[in-house]
């Protein structure tokens, strides 16, 4: 690939692909060719876009082929951001019939641009000092409305079992009850406790949220206060959001993309931006050092091989962006936990809600039954084996089922 020009896949239906490819690369670029003259051809050839390659998948009924097309776009086309990629490539084509934006390749001259993740899979292991086996994080269930101490009680109740990260709801913003900076400091009061009392850290990844000009102040606010991870719920607020957070040199915490809307842009086999890249590889670039996605087991189950390549695109190989840690989520049960660590591997954070608060024992009984099954799977161990010796493990198991 030219070091000055990024690649474009699209998945689209068309009576001529290669014609249609053709279209794309003139119509997203300098809008009309074959009739300018000479000069002006050769005035602004370097902005042309080139059709690059046609695969057909599938004749239709209606005798047009469906298949992949990819075009190339130069590099000087666009501001070294996002939003201006995406409505480069994507913006008025998304409203011209069936596409779907599948795939970008960038250059390393366009990479270098981006901030990528401030910490990724290896400076989180540092920071928790936990390594050779998946994080374990945990989420607030039944934040809002309720009273500050019963928050604190949940707070408690998860980091005393273990886990690694408890995380905000993505729909916990303003609440006079409990305001963002107060929960802040009562959760590193605690987490201080509780690693004192278990000999384990646990990080707190509030809810960043309000006007996006003062976004950035709030995470150095929420800083000061002992903020030690941030959830953004990066689709609302927009991917150049994201990357100003990410390039803060005072915004020095991990980042924790939530998917929320990205229902509007995956689920149709015929529209919108593929997974993989919406939530793997612009998130990535953009900054973000965990991304939360749909898991494949859930009731708003992920495809499960766009889920893999989802992870693929976070932890793969990127021209200098580290890597960010996969989070599958939604339905997550110890009883999954093998199935997980066969899918995703090592480096995943496994999310869970309900398979912790729902636990008979309780939100610490069931926290401990995840690190009892991480463990288990790490060592190469089956569930069974390890719920001889974990009581709240073998209660989850007779619960939800699962494990080999």
């Amino acid at each position: 690939m030219s070091e000055h020009r990024i690649l474009v896949t699209y998945l689209t239906q068309a009576k001529d692909l290669n014609q249609k490819a053709e279209s794309i690369a003139v119509g997203m670029t300098v809008g009309s060719w074959t009739e300018l003259p000479a000069a002006k051809q050769a005035e602004l050839k370097p902005y042309l876009g080139e059709a690059v390659s046609a695969t057909p998948l599938e004749t239709l009924e209606n005798g047009e082929t469906r298949g992949l097309i990819t075009v190339s776009y130069p590099t000087r086309n666009f501001t070294n951001d996002i939003p201006s990629l995406l409505t480069g490539i994507f913006g008025k084509l998304s409203m011209d019939g069936k596409i779907k934006l599948v795939d970008v390749s960038f250059p390393e001259s366009f990479l270098g641009t981006f901030p990528g993740p401030k910490y990724g899979i290896d400076g989180l292991r540092n920071r928790l000092d936990a390594h050779n086996r998946p994080l374990l994080m945990s989420i607030f269930k039944s934040c809002l409305g309720l009273p500050f101490d019963d928050l604190k009680t949940q707070f408690r109740a998860q980091a005393l079992g273990g886990v690694d990260l408890v995380k905000d709801d993505e729909i916990f913003f303003a609440d006079e009850r409990a305001p963002f900076l107060e929960r802040i400091k009562a959760f590193k009061q605690i987490a201080i406790e509780t690693e004192e009392e278990i000999g384990k850290p646990v990080l707190y990844a509030a809810n960043l949220t309000g006007p996006v000009n003062e976004l950035n102040e709030k995470a150095k606010r929420a800083i000061d206060a002992g903020a030690d991870c941030l959830l953004f719920n990066v689709l609302a607020f927009g991917f150049d959001a994201l990357h100003r957070l990410a390039a803060d040199p005072d915004v020095h915490v991990p980042i924790m993309a939530h998917p929320a809307l990205a229902g509007a842009y995956y689920p149709s086999p015929d529209y919108g931006i593929a997974t993989p890249l919406l939530l793997g590889k612009l998130m990535r670039i953009a900054g973000a050092d965990l991304v939360l996605f749909p898991s494949p087991y859930g009731n708003v189950a992920l495809n499960k091989t766009e889920a893999l390549q989802l992870a693929e695109n976070l932890t793969a190989p990127l021209e200098g962006i580290r890597r960010s840690f996969p989070v599958p989520s939604a339905g997550i049960h110890p009883g999954l936990v093998p199935q997980l660590f066969a899918d995703f591997g090592l480096d995943q954070i496994v999310n869970a809600g309900g398979g912790i608060h729902g636990h008979p024992g309780g939100a610490t009984a069931g926290a401990k039954a995840f690190v009892a099954a991480t463990l288990a799977v790490t060592a190469g161990k089956t569930l069974q084996e390890a719920a001889e010796g974990s009581s709240e493990l073998a209660v989850a198991l007779t619960k939800w089922g699962g494990g080999r």
